[in-house]
């Protein structure tokens, strides 16, 4: 059998390049803004995970360039050998010190974090019991670890007790959750998966790439949102977001911290995050703490662009974060309104199943502290115009 006979089996992919209404690899040729250019054309930018605005702030290149004066484009080995910097550990130091926990561990991507966190402290005699929305790194880092899967559905607690009654006692208990969910925007139960925790002796893990910088007073996300910073054992999260740059973190204790260090394959056996990533991801942290009002600054712009949708009649998921997906319900109707918006100049994320259940397919939208109450009128008169057409608003 020939092994490459998969690769002629991606009829959606070819399906909807042929119908012209193929929605991936678009390519920027501006750096990634409210406003940026892509392939010839001007496009309001509320597809972006550039949640605070600081992937073109003048601190944050600065700092990123001037990393790399000084210590190189790169480190040539991982952070367990040669790869490991004052920077590194200045940042570290930042991250647990910002989150309130005893030590912190970075790693080259989220994705990346995820796998090494999960695959180095839950093991074949442990059970991780994972929201069916979690990331798709998260679902990969329990593969990696050949603990036992269990998977209780979204944000409904009462499923989950239900399985963890079924845990046997002798078993390592891990849950893990999105903090803030990146298709649906919601915010986990944190009090309610804390109980449990508690009540079945348990540790928590908490993925909070899409909630620093924005929940909590000071920004430091969903913990501090509930006020149950010491009942979350991990913290974990991405650079890549608020952060403005590309890594990972986890926020936890000491021990745990270094038994992931000497434990982790996916740490030890990668290099370690550049210079300028590290300085970028430690400028932006400092801006975060410097002005929480940023976070503030995007909540109000979102629940602005929430105003604009209901007063044009249009559907959307709500929630209390800078995610806002608009149903759009059939996979080829969205691809095609993300098509027509592109068209339009607006640029949005189609989600399809698997990443809906079948008839929610969703256009999802996220927004930037800087966004202007213009652009999101701009983008609002612009999708409704496009789902009228489509006949999705009636």
């Amino acid at each position: 059998m020939d092994l490459f006979k998969k690769c002629d089996e991606l009829t959606m992919v070819k399906n909807a390049k042929s119908a012209g209404i193929y929605p991936y690899f678009h390519t920027l040729e501006s750096r990634q803004d409210i406003v940026v250019e892509m392939e010839g054309k001007r496009e309001v930018m509320i597809g972006s995970n550039n949640y605070l605005g600081l992937t073109g702030n003048e601190e944050v290149i600065n700092a990123a360039v001037e990393a790399t004066k000084n210590f190189g484009t790169g480190c040539s080995g991982s952070r367990f050998l040669n790869g490991t910097t004052t920077a590194h550990v200045e940042l570290e130091k930042e991250l647990a010190e910002f989150l309130q926990k005893e030590d912190c561990v970075t790693m080259s991507t989220g994705f990346q974090l995820n796998l090494g966190v999960i695959s180095a402290i839950a093991g074949r005699n442990d059970v991780v019991l994972c929201d069916k929305e979690n990331h798709a790194s998260i679902y990969d880092a329990i593969k990696l670890s050949y603990a036992e899967l269990i998977r209780y559905n979204h944000n409904d607690m009462e499923d989950l007790e239900e399985k963890l009654k079924t845990v046997p006692e002798n078993k390592g208990i891990l849950i893990v959750t999105d903090g803030v969910f990146s298709m649906s925007g919601d915010i986990c139960n944190l009090p309610k998966l804390v109980e449990l925790k508690n009540k079945y002796g348990a540790k928590l893990m908490v993925d909070d790439a899409h909630a620093l910088g924005i929940l909590g007073e000071h920004g430091r996300g969903t913990a501090e949102h509930f006020g149950l910073e010491d009942e979350v054992d991990l913290i974990c999260g991405t650079f890549s977001k608020s952060l403005a740059s590309l890594g990972g973190y986890c926020a936890c204790s000491h021990r745990v911290a270094e038994f992931i260090r000497h434990n982790s394959r996916p740490f030890i056996f990668s290099a370690s995050i550049t210079p300028a990533c590290v300085a970028a991801a430690r400028k932006s942290l400092e801006i975060i703490k410097r002005e929480p009002e940023r976070g503030k600054n995007l909540l109000a712009i979102t629940d602005y662009m929430r105003k604009c949708l209901k007063e044009r009649n249009i559907t959307f998921r709500e929630s209390a974060t800078p995610i806002i997906p608009i149903y759009t319900y059939e996979p080829e109707l969205t691809l095609t309104a993300c098509k027509k918006l592109f068209d339009e100049g607006v640029y949005v994320n189609p989600v399809l199943p698997p990443a809906t259940p079948v008839g929610e397919c969703l256009i999802r939208t996220s927004y930037t502290a800087t966004h202007t109450k213009e652009l999101m009128e701009e983008a609002a008169d612009k999708i409704a115009k496009v789902l009228t057409e489509l006949g999705i608003i009636k």
